[in-house]
């Protein structure tokens, strides 16, 4: 991730500070900040406390980049805009109404991001580029197989071919299990566009994996 600099106050336009990574050696004030819940640190670090900002960064960060990353493709770009949003984020915070849990709102922030990142790209491989397997040994279950990193590979790849909007509510709930309600909230749309975004996610995800069953 990128070098970051102090935190300005909630709203002004700079990057992060070091303190919002991991702490090491924290105090017992700052403790006592980490045992807070996200409402309650989401106000603290609107009123411009920045050791709360900071425990919701370490506390949030692992999922969000793990949620960028599936949908990025790649750590470095994952870590790059998950350093986005918090930013965004933070100069954001008195815009927070708590409509939404932090973490909702912080995965929509994530999620637009990595959405208008993927549409600059150029298109993606068509889902029928998805290798075929080698051929099993004999004493293989399908199970076995299918857990084999070549699977794994193929599953990614099928899922990189996904176009955006479909991709992201899949990972959203497949891998991150959140709610239809939640989704929505997260994609700006409604209960019923992401049902059926999942539907045909999870039908061409099935017909690209279907050698590997």
């Amino acid at each position: 991730m990128r070098n970051r600099t102090d935190l300005p106050q909630p709203g002004a336009d700079l990057p992060l500070r070091p303190a919002a990574l991991p702490i090491v050696g924290v105090t017992t004030e700052q403790d006592a900040v980490g045992a807070l819940n996200d409402s309650v640190l989401a106000i603290r670090a609107s009123e411009g406390d920045e050791d709360a900002f900071a425990v919701l960064v370490r506390r949030h960060s692992s999922r969000l980049i793990a949620l960028a990353q599936h949908l990025l493709g790649n750590r470095a770009d994952a870590e790059d805009a998950v350093q986005d949003a918090f930013i965004s984020a933070w100069r954001r915070l008195p815009e927070f109404r708590h409509s939404a849990s932090f973490s909702t709102w912080m995965y929509r922030i994530v999620t637009n991001g990595c959405l208008n990142a993927l549409r600059r790209r150029p298109h993606p491989l068509p889902l029928d580029t998805v290798p075929e397997p080698a051929a099993a040994d004999a004493n293989s279950s399908p199970p076995k197989v299918a857990e084999t990193d070549a699977a794994a590979a193929a599953l990614t790849q099928a899922l990189l071919a996904l176009g955006p909007d479909l991709r992201v509510c899949w990972v959203l709930r497949e891998l991150h299990g959140l709610h239809y309600e939640e989704i929505a909230h997260v994609v700006g749309s409604s209960e019923q566009t992401v049902r059926g975004r999942l539907f045909r996610a999870r039908r061409a995800l099935m017909e690209a994996m279907r050698p590997w069953r």
